[in-house]
């Protein structure tokens, strides 16, 4: 996965997708006080950032240790996203990751930290990242401090957000956002495969 570092937040942003996430952290946080709600959100940001920030630095590491090749990790990767992509463009009832109405209280990693923000796709996504150029770690470790700190701001917004573009511009954007991520998807599963059928 050969990308410049601009490329690199951008792709992170897309799969972290802040502002697909804005109604669910409006829903969950709509009964906490304002000040809490960015005590809320700026938690499970940091939270998410720590656990994709292990996986940038150990994710080769774990790979290893499972036995995972690098085609067998940007197939699964893709057909995650893929499916994620699908949910975003054709909007599901229960919204991207399923069905949230069941957690009561202040939410506390799931749903809003994992996997809204560092789920599975952001994850495999460092992931890749990380081991197709070790040499340019510290890179990778910017570009998502960036991604992470403009998801945070965003989703501290993110009721003023909501208000301002309607829930019909934001659907609007997810789709958009949907249909980048698909082609992301594509791209991953074919490169996955072309290096299987290298190895054969």
């Amino acid at each position: 996965m050969d990308i410049s570092f601009t490329s690199a937040v951008v792709i992170l942003l897309l799969v972290m997708d802040p502002l697909g996430n804005i109604p669910l952290f409006v829903a969950l946080l709509g009964n906490t006080r304002p000040a809490r709600r960015i005590v809320v959100i700026a938690r499970e940001c940091t939270i998410a950032f720590a656990v994709l920030l292990t996986f940038v630095f150990f994710g080769r590491q774990l790979l290893t240790l499972i036995g995972l090749s690098d085609s067998s990790l940007n197939i699964a990767g893709g057909v995650i996203l893929f499916l994620i992509a699908l949910r975003m463009i054709f909007r599901h009832p229960e919204g991207i990751f399923g069905d949230t109405d069941q957690i009561a209280g202040e939410p506390f990693i799931v749903p809003l930290a994992i996997p809204a923000i560092a789920g599975p796709t952001a994850l495999a996504t460092v992931v890749l990242m990380a081991s197709r150029a070790p040499e340019r770690i510290f890179e990778w470790v910017a570009a998502l401090t960036i991604a992470m700190v403009i998801t945070l701001a965003l989703l501290v917004f993110a009721e003023r957000v909501s208000n301002l573009v309607g829930k019909r511009g934001l659907l609007a954007l997810e789709r958009l956002m949907g249909l980048l991520l698909t082609a992301i998807a594509v791209e991953m599963l074919l490169r996955g495969i072309e290096a299987f059928v290298r190895q054969l």
